[in-house]
């Protein structure tokens, strides 16, 4: 399997002929290297939780239109006015509380997605800090 080039070769190249006194610049590099991963990462988990609930809504949106469709059939049954009333006041009343499920299913879902996107960027500042730190400790020669 062939790696991809390394996008940073050149620049660190070019950073290292500066030679800055105490700095590594290879670690410099690799720390932004592993920003970029980190934020591909959170990128990857927002559009994998943006997929999910595009497919909930999808889901929920059918589910919908069979209990319409459903309904509509109960209550074209004819009969007693009072009785299709009780049907179409029970049908709403289903309804409204499904909506308010999905809503809150959905809400949970973008909450969870945000939240692992955020993770990886949280974990990724801790590591910036723990790499600063130790940047900017002397080298021992």
């Amino acid at each position: 399997m062939n790696t991809p080039p390394n996008p940073f070769a050149d620049f660190t190249k070019m950073l290292e002929q500066f030679q800055l006194p105490g700095m590594d610049m290879g670690a410099v590099m690799e720390a932004r290297r592993k920003d970029i991963e980190a934020l591909g990462e959170a990128n990857k988990l927002a559009y994998e939780g943006m997929q999910a609930m595009m497919q909930k809504q999808t889901e929920i949106f059918g589910q919908a239109m069979q209990q319409i469709q459903s309904a509509a059939q109960q209550l074209n049954t004819g009969g007693n006015p009072a009785e299709a009333m009780s049907r179409q006041n029970e049908f709403v009343q289903k309804a409204l509380h499904q909506a308010l499920e999905n809503m809150r299913e959905l809400a949970e879902m973008a909450r969870k997605s945000q939240a692992d996107a955020m993770a990886v960027i949280g974990n990724r500042a801790q590591q910036n800090l723990q790499e600063a730190s130790s940047l900017l400790k002397p080298k021992s020669s």
